[in-house]
């Protein structure tokens, strides 16, 4: 058998060694045998070069493809990402071609090869969104601990849909908030049902139920019953695989906050301006000449809206409108034969200015409440501040200082009036104190985390108290605590020096302080799955709303070759 010349490569599979030298032999060995070294070098080079181009042609003949593949994800990302339908595809990429026609007519042909029909977006969601839910799995298995903001509520089907939201943080304290499941439920929910749902969630993430810091809730009877509830099982569950490990319960901070209105028993006002306002909204006519009333008077208002008591922010904003086009709205009820008596009574407006400036107080401390990325002491510090305002509003009153009551003080109220008011503030105070126990039970630890510097060591657990002199003792840390975040403070904390310090640290930043995530995502949840999309399925709705609440970016290019080795597709 004769040896392969040097322009074979050396890479040949043993078992068809035979077949190549019998090739060479028969079909090159006359035109190669009589070449010296250098030649059959040259030649095994020029060989390899022509092999290397037909390879790159190939794959210039593929890289068109793969761009119209990528691009088609990327497009199907953004309609996913913006509650568009799938089938709104075609429409892109007709206006993608007539555009092309237009501006690069060489490049149209490009344009027609994306793929993006509607069955072909619907795979693209599909893939988007387990690419997603991949990478949060990867991350989770970093996570030291985690906790779940949870909520239940029925789709447009009547569907009952559990959100699962996950906060997970690693040893350098990252923080990682995801949408970890959408639990979609046929029949009861009961605990138990509830129960079986987060489980699957847990399980599917690998996450370990002896990571698990606390849960936050909107407190509904099927999540916080006493021996039934999904909280109670979850404990029970917990306990059974460590009787030591407890966790921290927590009751949505906004639901709370807005609940705590009704002790201010304002039914009296806002009763007569629902009334109006329905009055003037439910009538076509009445509507559109109340507002050609607003345009004519220059108001500043163009229109009055409803009041939602879904809508958190809602009521303020009716009766802070409802003051400004008092006089307007007299104007025209008056009109139309439908006096409002209470327009001309000092003490029904009195009440009304109240209760404009309580509920402007309310809906500022709301949305800061709802700012994104904010860390559960943080929340209940916004809290504790509004307390505070409350007492000291409540003092002011008592004196006739109305400083900070601009609409109250337009009225300018009797003496009489101003004490019942500081005795709903008061009230509102101890409404407030009495519905933030559960916060309450984790103030120490959250103060002494917020603020370590200062907290004072016998009031700490005994397993931090030596770490927190060493750290207290240390000025540099103390420089570095006031110029950098909270998380990354505590992720330059040296392991060994402050091990114990660290893990309190991550079970208090890892905690959700209200279920304001999953309330924003049922808004998105219903703008998808509406009356006019209700066919949409359980697991499409569910990965659009991965895809709209995700700050993952997805690994487009591992999207596309998964599409090449399943072969290109449209």
């Amino acid at each position: 058998m004769r040896p392969f010349g040097p322009f074979y490569p050396a890479r040949v599979a043993v078992l068809k060694e035979y077949n190549v030298s019998r090739h060479y032999v028969t079909k090159h060995e006359e035109k190669y045998k009589n070449l010296s070294d250098l030649e059959r070098a040259k030649a095994s080079e020029a060989l390899l070069a022509k092999l290397h181009t037909q390879q790159t042609l190939f794959t210039k003949l593929n890289a068109p493809r793969a761009a119209a593949v990528k691009t088609s994800f990327l497009i199907s990302h953004k309609i996913a990402r913006n509650s568009k339908p799938f089938a709104d595809g075609e429409f892109v990429k007709e206006c993608m071609v007539d555009s092309a026609a237009l501006i690069c007519p060489e490049k149209k042909g490009a344009f027609e090869n994306i793929p993006l029909s509607r069955r072909t977006v619907t795979r693209r969601v599909e893939d988007i969104a387990g690419n997603l839910e991949l990478q949060l799995k990867n991350r989770a298995d970093d996570f030291d601990y985690f906790s779940l903001a949870l909520d239940e509520s029925c789709d447009v089907r009547d569907t009952a849909q559990l959100l699962v939201f996950l906060r997970g943080i690693t040893a350098d304290f990252t923080i990682t908030e995801e949408l970890a499941a959408m639990q979609s439920m046929k029949g009861t929910t009961t605990g138990s049902d509830l129960l079986n749902e987060v489980n699957a969630c847990v399980d599917k993430l690998g996450l370990k139920w002896d990571k698990l810091a606390g849960v936050t809730t909107d407190g509904c009877p099927n999540l916080t019953g006493k021996n039934v509830g999904l909280l109670k099982k979850m404990q029970d569950k917990v306990t059974e695989m460590n009787p030591e490990q407890k966790l921290t319960f927590l009751h949505c901070i906004i639901h709370q906050e807005v609940l705590c209105k009704s002790v201010l028993k304002m039914s009296h006002v806002v009763d007569v301006v629902t009334k109006t306002v329905n009055f003037i909204r439910a009538r076509s006519l009445n509507h559109r000449q109340f507002v050609a009333l607003l345009e004519e008077n220059d108001t500043g208002h163009c229109d009055i809206s409803y009041h939602s008591t879904v809508r958190w922010l809602s009521l303020g904003k009716v009766l802070k409108c409802f003051w400004d086009l008092r006089e307007e709205i007299r104007e025209f009820c008056m009109k139309k034969g439908n006096p409002i008596p209470q327009l001309s009574d000092a003490d029904w407006l009195s009440d009304l200015g109240f209760a404009v400036d309580v509920t402007a107080q309310m809906n500022e401390l709301n949305v800061k409440l709802q700012s994104k990325g904010l860390f559960v002491y943080e929340m209940y510090s916004a809290v504790k501040a509004f307390m505070r305002k409350l007492e000291f509003l409540s003092s002011q009153m008592r004196e006739n200082i109305l400083t900070h009551m601009p609409t109250l003080k337009e009225v300018n109220p009797s003496a009489e009036h101003l004490k019942r008011y500081s005795s709903m503030l008061e009230a509102l105070h101890s409404e407030f104190s009495r519905r933030f126990q559960d916060f309450k039970i984790i103030e120490s630890e959250m103060h002494m985390v917020s603020s370590p510097f200062s907290f004072s060591v016998n009031d700490a657990p005994s397993d931090v108290q030596m770490e927190l002199i060493d750290l207290q003792s240390d000025t540099l840390l103390a420089e570095k605590f006031r110029s950098v975040p909270l998380n990354e403070f505590y992720s330059s904390l040296k392991e060994e020096n402050f091990p114990h310090m660290r893990r309190h640290a991550q079970k208090i930043l890892v905690l959700f302080g209200s279920t304001y995530v999953c309330e924003q995502t049922f808004s998105v949840m219903k703008f998808n799955k509406s009356r006019y999309r209700s066919s949409m399925t359980d697991d499409h709705l569910s990965a659009v709303l991965r895809i709209v609440t995700s700050d993952i970016e997805p690994d487009f290019n591992a999207l596309v070759q998964a599409q090449e080795r399943l072969g290109f597709s449209h």
